[in-house]
């Protein structure tokens, strides 16, 4: 789905609810931070006139104002993993995201070395926080829970609590499970917005599926191994029902186990069946992993007073780290993208 055909479907949904005036969690943008930031470092090879790299930082704010701009939320929260967010899927599965990244630098030309460069993320994801607090934005983390976690938390959350339209930011494709009536997935990357019918369009499988595809086929990058054998397309033809009706994980149990002689996958699966619902877990967003109190602190969250733009400490920021050639116009950006975001009433 195109940005126009969405904001169109945004307008329309916005006309049949009648809103006399928009209210604070109508229209909910979840970021997930580190993923938005992650991109814009590796491709803003930017330096300021110190010669100091800030790509990722004033790449960051100059896509959170113009993903402000083009959806036209009324709340925002960018959501950042916590210390250890790793932690409680180690604990499933010990490999799980090990090895990522660690000898690769993105940007030889700017950075003397790996350490070198990891430094200037760290510096630049903490001062990213700085200037989120200076704007009319949530900015969540919590200790030992994933980005991921919490996002699919607030997606459930908020429609139920607020009857929210959430639209989650992110190329992480484990988002797409969470795709529903109240959810849609903006994938930056591919500039597309991703709903029931987008799903189905793009992957071949129901958005209510999209989980049990992703635990058949495994995710290399998460080093979650999937079912040796099955791939993009031949999943269909061992799982056609996939494609037509939500299933659930003892479905995919039963279907094997009545095709057991047919083919060697569905042995497979029969034989990895541990195995399989260890990934289904670590996988599954519909069932966060999250602490009771990291639940009641996000529900308390929302509750919470929004901060009002504080522009001249966002400016002293901008003048000190010279992202004026990221983002120019920032009295105009400030005032016309960011200061409406207090005028919805709770």
């Amino acid at each position: 789905m195109t940005q126009k055909d969405y904001l169109k479907l945004l307008n329309n949904i916005t006309e049949d609810k009648e809103f006399e005036s928009s209210k604070e969690h109508d229209r909910v943008l979840l970021i997930d931070g580190l993923n938005l930031f992650f991109r814009n470092f590796a491709m803003m090879n930017f330096v300021n006139e110190a010669g100091v790299h800030i790509g990722g930082l004033g790449g960051f704010l100059r896509s959170l104002g113009s993903l402000i701009n083009q959806i036209q939320p009324t709340a925002v929260y960018v959501v950042f993993d916590g210390v250890g967010s790793s932690t409680n899927r180690k604990n499933l599965l010990p490999e799980y995201k090990s090895g990522r990244h660690t000898h690769r630098i993105t940007n030889w030309e700017i950075f003397d070395d790996l350490d070198d460069e990891h430094n200037s993320k760290i510096e630049q994801i903490v001062r990213l926080v700085h200037y989120l607090r200076c704007l009319p934005v949530r900015t969540i983390s919590i200790d030992k829970a994933e980005a991921d976690d919490i996002i699919a938390y607030y997606s459930k959350y908020l429609p139920k609590e607020y009857n929210s339209k959430v639209i989650i930011v992110s190329s992480d494709k484990d988002f797409i499970q969470l795709v529903d009536k109240n959810v849609t997935v903006f994938r930056p990357m591919e500039k597309t917005f991703y709903q029931k019918q987008t799903v189905q369009d793009k992957f071949n499988v129901l958005a209510e599926n999209f989980i049990l595809y992703k635990t058949l086929l495994g995710d290399s990058s998460d080093k979650i191994a999937g079912i040796k054998g099955l791939g993009e397309k031949g999943i269909f033809k061992k799982f056609p029902e996939l494609q037509d009706r939500p299933l659930t994980m003892n479905d995919i149990y039963d279907i094997s186990v009545a095709k057991l002689k047919d083919h060697v996958v569905y042995a497979r699966i029969v034989q990895d069946w541990d195995r399989l619902e260890k990934n289904y877990q670590l996988m599954n967003l519909d069932n966060p992993i999250l602490e009771d109190d990291d639940i009641e602190y996000l529900e308390e969250s929302t509750k919470l007073p929004l901060l009002a733009l504080k522009s001249e400490a966002f400016l002293r920021l901008y003048n000190e780290d010279g992202i004026g050639k990221i983002i120019r116009n920032v009295d105009f950006w400030l005032r016309d993208i960011f200061k409406v975001l207090n005028s919805f009433s709770k």
